[in-house]
């Protein structure tokens, strides 16, 4: 669908290069301070164009807020908003009218409606992805208002990964530079790497971990709902995503479970245990934990290339070899780091809004 959450649900709308794109959040509690200069700086840092590592397409991103707040809060009603498209060039797409493009959406959303918008995808576009950080922008702060702060960013691109682990990340060093890496040695490889690939027409994937500090514990429902069943939906459902894991993920197939066990340490003052290790990432059982959730998100390289691709399909079905053209990402890791925020943010604020209905 077009919808995501239970109590908080968001639902975007609009096409990478139709008039524009927006969404409806519903659910937010009244009351909430609303800071249009903190949204406009999330979205800053998703759009198109913001560096020489982006694509050059360039959007301004100036959120339109059209209902649900006055006077500065949250009216508890639905909060409506529209992005304008000051960019777009559906021309640029005319040659993939009756062309489509391998590992794409063009061919399944063609099987799936019998008809499709080639304009930059359309729907499909990761351009819908900015709705979600105004979403996750109210979300972010009606979290730090409970203590609980989210963060994200680059842990790998291409084969060069970041070498702090997420407990030593300082969340001030993410923005010193362009891939939003907070080891500066690896950035500088990475940036490097990307205007390389980028040279050859080719693109490059990566992974990006999120951080999510003072969860208190008891998050999360007891099946079907469990936290990382949400969370690991949401990341999911951002473009270019193919894996997540939480904690030590994978590498926990090839650990023992007396390697794995998150020991508890004496109850402090406020008589809330904590843990020696945190291999689960914060969730046991589905439920948070109260320590960091730590979650890494695994980003495809995107499959337009700036060279001639094999295998386009075409109308008549025969395969052709097709110049793509337009205007593309080589790494999209860096721009969706704030995705990954946001999505979180969405999550776990309406695991807390779930949340109060599990006792009286």
């Amino acid at each position: 669908m077009n919808s995501f959450g239970h109590i908080l649900r968001l639902t975007t709308f609009g096409e990478s290069h139709g008039p524009a794109i927006g969404g409806v959040l519903d659910g937010v509690p009244a009351g909430i301070v609303i800071d249009r200069n903190f949204i406009q700086e999330r979205l800053d840092r998703r759009r198109p164009g913001q560096s020489s590592i982006t694509t050059s397409r360039s959007e301004s991103d100036r959120v339109e807020l059209l209902s649900g707040i006055f006077e500065g809060r949250t009216l508890g009603t639905p909060i409506g908003f529209v992005i304008p498209n000051t960019s777009s060039r559906p021309a640029d797409y005319d040659k993939l009218r009756d062309v489509c493009r391998p590992s794409h959406a063009d061919y399944t959303y063609m099987a799936k409606y019998g008809h499709r918008d080639h304009r930059g995808g359309g729907r499909a576009s990761a351009r819908e992805t900015a709705c979600r950080v105004v979403a996750g922008a109210i979300c972010l702060k009606a979290l730090s208002d409970m203590g609980i702060e989210v963060f994200a960013y680059t842990s790998s691109i291409g084969g060069i990964e970041c070498a702090k682990q997420a407990s030593q990340v300082d969340p001030a060093g993410i923005e010193t530079n362009p891939v939003r890496c907070p080891d500066y040695n690896a950035a500088e490889k990475m940036a490097e790497e990307i205007k390389k690939v980028r040279g050859e027409g080719d693109t490059l994937g990566g992974t990006v971990t999120c951080v999510i500090r003072g969860v208190p514990a008891g998050l999360g429902e007891p099946v079907g709902d469990k936290l990382h069943t949400m969370l690991g939906a949401a990341m999911l459902s951002i473009n270019a995503v193919k894996g997540v894991e939480f904690g030590d993920g994978f590498a926990a197939a090839a650990a023992r479970g007396s390697e794995m066990n998150d020991a508890f340490t004496a109850a402090g003052a406020d008589g809330k245990p904590s843990f020696a290790t945190n291999h689960s990432g914060g969730i046991q059982g589905g439920i948070s934990n109260g320590a960091d959730i730590v979650l890494r998100v695994a980003f495809k390289p995107v499959p337009t290339l700036m060279r001639p691709v094999e295998g386009a399909l075409a109308s008549d079905g025969r395969t052709i070899t097709l110049d793509c053209g337009g205007r593309h990402d080589c790494c999209v890791v860096p721009r969706a780091v704030p995705v990954v925020e946001a999505m979180a943010a969405i999550s776990i604020f309406d695991a807390i809004l779930l949340n109060r209905s599990s006792r009286i």
